[in-house]
């Protein structure tokens, strides 16, 4: 029968090491012709006994750096001669150098004269079955590096004994098969992705028989036979018919071809041949031929062309979600827990997830699809652009993600204005080296990693902040995608309610696509990182310092960052930030915050402010649970600072931080924006382990708060809502959730109560 494969052509090139003339790159020649006339795949078979023969790996890795898009499969590879965990991790690791363009084909070797002399047990045909099996489980053990545990497996042949698992590799790298014997059809079917028919063309004389009882052990191992993809080896010339099979012109091959496809659910053809003019004559004359008539055979017989997702796979999906529903424009780039990028994906970069799936759109049409298709979905539903937040809430458990870092464009719309357009996915240190060559920069909290489409929804509080206010005040005009998947543009001039919420609550009201945003004109900057010895006077340091920010001018801004005691010390450390590349501007900027204690530690310099937000490698494998509370404070009092120094020398955080806020964030006037809190001088946030007892130290300072900073809470008490956004605002943003989202589609990011 047909299996319904997508058509995959492709080469096996003998990987020769001479050639007639010592040629030893014709090989990788043949493999790049292969890739310029447009075919899917290069495969090279392995006798690494063979001292003619390249060493497959090595020419496979060769290859790979001198190829960009064709893929790329040893064919077979002789898995005695391997250790799988070695193997396991090299093929990862050439995936995803090769940016996902291995496949893995094993066999279980013959030659035993040659594998003996080389020091490796010769097995019985049954005996070699069992050994490749054991390798399939440690290396798909080994790849699985989302799980947690060690690999463990005591195999007769191959043992291994906590393992950590990893690298993944960058897709989902199918494990081919290659024999023909009744134990071998039978492992194929229990446990390949794909059958390579073994015997070239006399092979597939007999696929009528080999490949019913493929599609028998998938079913009795409760598999769907269209999971594994049949690879066909074929060879023959381009000549005048003769009668020999493939042995004639391009029309005889497709005639001949076709009932492999349409009749036996061959989905990949791969010529086995080193002439360059053949290649070039089956790429250009079989192939679109052969995908032509194909289709028009699946038309009339009504053949779905699809592919079926591994019920290795499938078998760690979650409860609750319709998988086969995601959207088409969805389905290619979706990861749930069985794919390979999960481990990638689950987690951010302060919480531990589990979701059901992660839809990585890639273009605005594809965040509305993801949209309609979640509404439809009885489970969580969380948005992301970076990963960062310090919430957490951009990650789930048993939920769907909508990952927006596919859409990381950054481009300048309008110098003259200094008009920027960026979208969610991109990072603040990427946005901040785009528009350092102008000398323009947009103030953006005080880390390169975090994604631009939560803080630019929220507030933003960065280290130009007083010199140029929240990020959101210098947004201009945003593209979104509402809870009912429509795409709008809003600005101060289109649907300026709407845009008057997305400056603050926009995580509750859709999903922007687009921001675009005026960025301010900044030189090199002053940096410094000073450390202070407060620990006889903690809560007079507090008061110090927070008079000398707020008699500041509003070109300085200053971050302060403590902990608890450790070892009966208290150490504060402050970053500070002039908006001026004069030294002796900034000298006299930071003397009166370098007077506030002690100082044990100091470093200062003048640096493009591109270089205070280097984006880091955006991975994250958080696997705890934040615990985050928030403040906004008018100003360091004492009696604040007094009881801020009781917290500390509780224990209950290990992180105290208190940001810099004033200048130009109370120039706006408060019922400008959904960030209501103009009058606050700085933000306060703490970490802590449990909620239990955070909360307990942390509510006993509320009443020196007039609110909080959604992106750094995660107390999910109701009263918390009415600390975010005070009763007028609050009354206006329920009425904006009630005409956008009245379903409360957006809903995990600090969820508006109805």
């Amino acid at each position: 029968m047909d299996l319904g494969h997508p058509l995959e052509f492709g080469t096996f090139i003998t990987p020769l090491n001479s050639q007639g003339t010592d040629d030893a790159l014709a090989p990788v020649r043949l493999a790049q012709l292969s890739e310029a006339v447009g075919l899917d795949l290069v495969t090279f078979q392995d006798h690494p006994y063979q001292p003619r023969f390249h060493e497959t790996w090595t020419l496979l890795s060769w290859v790979a750096g001198q190829t960009e898009r064709i893929r790329l499969a040893p064919s077979v590879i002789n898995v005695p001669m391997r250790q799988p965990a070695v193997l396991a991790r090299a093929a990862a690791s050439l995936d995803l150098l090769s940016h996902g363009r291995l496949e893995l084909a094993l066999g279980a070797g013959y030659f035993w004269d040659a594998i003996e002399s080389m020091g490796n047990d010769r097995l019985s045909p049954g005996e070699s079955v069992d050994a490749l099996e054991e390798t399939i489980y440690i290396i798909r053990g080994i790849w699985a590096a989302s799980q947690r545990t060690p690999v463990r497996t005591k195999g007769t042949h191959h043992r291994v004994d906590g393992v950590d698992r990893g690298p993944a590799p960058a897709h989902n790298i199918p494990i081919w098969v290659g024999g023909g014997k009744r134990r071998m059809l039978d492992l194929v079917g229990r446990l390949a992705d794909g059958w390579v028919i073994p015997g070239g063309n006399s092979g597939l004389a007999d696929l009528s028989t080999t490949g019913r009882a493929v599609d028998a052990a998938a079913i009795r191992a409760g598999r769907d036979p269209r999971e594994i993809r049949r690879i066909a080896n074929v060879s023959g010339r381009f000549g005048s018919r003769d009668g020999g099979f493939l042995d004639g012109p391009p029309a005889q091959w497709v005639e001949q071809l076709l009932p492999l496809v349409v009749d036996h659910g061959v989905g990949t053809v791969v010529l086995a041949s080193d002439d360059a003019d053949s290649i070039e004559t089956f790429a250009g004359e079989v192939v679109p031929a052969l995908r032509e008539a194909v289709a028009a055979e699946r038309a009339e017989r009504g053949t779905e062309t699809r592919t079926i997702a591994s019920s290795f796979i499938r078998v760690q999906r979650h409860v609750g979600i319709d998988y086969d529903s995601i959207p088409a424009t969805l389905a290619a780039d979706a990861v749930e827990p069985g794919d390979a990028a999960y481990a990638r994906l689950r987690s951010n970069y302060m919480r531990g997830g589990n979701p059901g799936v992660v839809l990585q759109p890639r273009d605005p049409s594809g965040v509305s699809d993801a949209v309609r298709w979640a509404r439809t979905q009885p489970v969580p539903l969380s948005v992301r652009s970076g990963g960062h937040g310090i919430s957490g809430r951009s990650t789930n458990h048993g939920g769907i993600i909508i990952d927006l870092r596919q859409l990381r464009s950054i481009e300048v719309i309008d110098p003259s204005s200094r008009r920027v357009r960026v979208e969610p996915g991109a990072r603040w240190g990427e946005v901040a080296a785009v528009l350092a060559p102008h000398g323009w920069a947009i103030t953006s909290g005080d880390y390169g990693g975090v994604g631009v489409g939560g803080l630019a929804t929220a507030g933003g509080i960065g280290f130009l902040g007083r010199s140029q206010g929240l990020t959101i005040d210098r947004l201009r005009a945003v593209e979104m995608v509402l809870a009912d998947g429509s795409l709008v543009r809003t600005s101060e001039a289109e649907r300026p309610d709407l845009f008057w919420g997305v400056r603050g609550a926009g995580f509750m009201l859709g999903i922007v696509t687009a921001f675009e945003l005026e960025a301010g004109e900044v030189d090199d900057v002053g940096f410094a990182q000073l450390v202070h010895d407060v620990t006889s006077d903690v809560a007079g340091f507090l008061e110090r310092w927070g008079a000398a920010v707020e008699s500041s001018p509003r070109d300085t801004t200053s971050f302060l960052i403590m902990g608890p005691p450790r070892e009966g010390r208290i150490v504060a450390q402050t970053m500070n930030v002039v908006a001026s590349d004069d030294s002796e501007t900034i000298l006299s900027r930071l003397q009166p915050l370098a007077n506030t204690a002690p100082l044990i530690g100091q470093q200062a310099q003048i640096l493009p402010y591109e270089a205070l937000v280097v984006p880091p490698p955006a991975i994250h494998d958080a696997q705890g649970q934040p615990v985050s509370r928030s403040g906004l404070l008018d100003h360091v009092t004492p009696e604040f600072a007094k009881q801020a120094a009781e917290l500390l020398h509780s224990g209950a955080t290990y992180f105290f931080q208190i940001r810099a806020l004033g200048g130009a964030t109370q120039d706006v006037p408060p019922d400008a924006t959904a960030f209501a809190h103009r009058s606050a001088g700085f933000s306060v946030v703490a970490l802590g382990a449990t909620h239990a007892q955070l909360d307990r130290e942390w509510d006993a300072l509320a009443h020196h708060f007039n609110g909080l900073y959604v992106s750094f809470e995660t107390d999910r008490r109701p009263e918390r809502l009415a600390d975010a956004y005070p009763p007028a605002t609050l009354a206006r943003l329920r009425e904006l959730k009630h005409r956008y989202d009245p379903d409360h589609v957006f809903r995990d990011n600090f969820p508006l109560d109805r």
